[in-house]
């Protein structure tokens, strides 16, 4: 079914499925009209193809906040057998922004973190659009924690803008509590995967992600700041968003150059938010394969292996003036 946003690189092959439901609701359909349906089908899958393996920076973006990309509650129905919640950090509130809890892959008990956006307004503002406050990080991270003191392997989904940046956030200990939350996630002896399902914005990303297993969905990105930020403080204006964007070089196939995620989770054609339950299917294999594998490592090597991946971020190499 095509989704209820669409984007403008997608109208033209939307305008086509629309055509083509016209024609598969027609009563009695002639042989002329079953071979144009035919036809259809397989000109509107050439153009999915054709418009999504050539996104640029930009329309990845767009594709990463599509209103019916599936969220992390939709993953926890169709990916997890068993999901029980566990809420508040013990000090000051549960923030809903970010979920917790201990889940069922398969066989396999393993434990759950991941941040909601939510769909409607009310289920935005209930999750405050993912934008964690302190106590959301404080919260994974004391919940990761217990789950590292009986051994359950961490699965971490990141989908936000940031964290949030208000006053309140800032007082309450915003960055030192995201800091404290990268210095113990990379002592935590226990497998860590971490998957960007939508956005990977900034420290509010990095707060749940030192993960042994770093992977993104195609279509999701993952950077230091938002491309309107980052138009902002270069250009000045938000208009050049496409700009900043295609400079930050925060797409999955951009990552995976710069080493700095392991794995592209690849996303049904035309993207997640056109078929969840596929999408769904093809996540929970990864998730399957990385824990499986992870799970035989011992917690000393896990510890070795997480602190060399992170210390190679940022390496480059520097030549002499024309050499």
């Amino acid at each position: 079914m095509p989704p209820k946003q669409i984007l403008p690189f997608e109208r033209p092959i939307h305008d086509l499925e629309e055509q083509l439901v016209r024609l598969e609701t027609q009563v009695d359909p002639t042989q002329t009209v079953k071979d144009s349906i035919r036809n259809m089908r397989v000109e509107i899958a050439r153009m999915k193809r054709d418009v999504f393996d050539n996104l640029d920076a930009w329309q990845t973006v767009q594709v990463a906040r599509h209103q019916d990309r599936p969220q992390t509650l939709d993953y926890l129905e169709l990916v997890f057998d068993e999901f029980v919640e566990l809420h508040g950090d013990k000090a000051y509130r549960d923030d809903r922004s970010i979920l917790t809890g201990f889940a069922k892959l398969d066989d396999r008990k393993v434990f759950f973190v991941g941040h909601q956006k939510g769909r409607n307004l009310k289920e935005r503002e209930e999750h405050n659009y993912g934008m964690a406050h302190p106590e959301g990080y404080r919260k994974a991270l004391a919940k990761m924690q217990m789950a590292a003191k009986y051994h359950l392997p961490i699965i971490c989904f990141i989908d936000t803008p940031g964290a949030y940046p208000g006053i309140q956030a800032e007082e309450r200990g915003q960055a030192y509590q995201i800091a404290v939350n990268l210095r113990d996630m990379s002592m935590l002896k226990t497998p860590i995967v971490c998957v960007v399902i939508g956005e990977g914005g900034s420290g509010g990303a990095l707060g749940i992600g030192m993960g042994d297993h770093v992977a993104v969905l195609r279509f999701s990105y993952y950077s230091v700041i938002s491309p309107e930020g980052c138009a902002g403080i270069l250009w000045k204006h938000v208009k050049h968003a496409d700009l900043a964007a295609k400079a930050l070089r925060f797409t999955s196939q951009d990552l995976l150059k710069l080493g700095v995620i392991d794995e592209i989770i690849p996303e049904p054609l035309g993207g997640a938010h056109r078929d969840h339950r596929q999408m769904a299917a093809t996540l929970k294999t990864s998730l399957l394969r990385n824990v499986r594998a992870l799970s035989t490592i011992p917690g000393n090597e896990l510890l070795k292996r997480r602190y060399e991946k992170f210390r190679r971020y940022g390496v480059f190499e520097e030549l002499a003036a024309g050499e």
